[in-house]
């Protein structure tokens, strides 16, 4: 049986999820898990519900790599974890191939690029700091405006006005977090 797993990282990605879904329609799974969550959070329910789904000979089938490992160290955790279910990988778009963890060669491919793609995620990033720490010497940088802090004083007076917290929050898009804080700081 062939399980497809599909994720975008914030709810703002329809577009991508519609597409991971059709990619994966298309190659004939059997079953559909998705989910709009970031990589780094460690709850991926609907993940751990298609990993817990397969059984020997099935296969997990992924658009990109990205969209199911965070890392070299996380791609392996989850290799060990289908293996060790008798299962396999697929991944559809793998440098212009496809890419399938139960032949050796697919193995052996996966491992390579995933090493490739964390090596390209971190120079990325080393990138972007020094390119802060640039601009912050110049005087350019401020950093991100929180957006929940620039909704203060709709909060406030929405809270005023009688409306449910649970209410405020939805209508201005802003975690219970921020809700508290911008509620505890005036």
């Amino acid at each position: 049986m062939l399980i497809g797993y599909a994720r975008t990282s914030t709810v703002d990605q329809d577009y991508g999820l519609e597409a991971q879904k059709d990619e994966l329609q298309a190659y004939g799974i059997n079953e559909l898990y998705h989910e709009k969550v970031s990589a780094v959070d460690s709850n991926r329910s609907e993940l751990k519900s298609a990993i817990k789904s397969l059984r020997e000979g099935d296969k997990l089938v992924v658009t990109k790599l990205d969209r199911l490992a965070r890392s070299v160290r996380h791609l392996g955790e989850l290799l060990e974890t289908l293996e060790s279910k008798g299962a396999g990988l697929v991944v559809l778009s793998m440098g212009g191939q496809q890419v399938d963890t139960t032949t050796a060669t697919g193995k052996l491919i996966l491992t390579m690029l995933g090493s490739v793609a964390e090596f390209e995620r971190n120079l990325m990033k080393e990138r972007q700091r020094a390119g802060i720490e640039k601009a912050k010497a110049a005087g350019r940088y401020k950093g991100r405006v929180p957006t929940a802090k620039r909704q203060s004083d709709k909060v406030i007076a929405l809270k005023e006005a009688g409306v449910p917290r649970q209410q405020i929050m939805e209508q201005l898009g802003i975690s219970q977090a921020s809700y508290y804080r911008i509620l505890n700081s005036g």
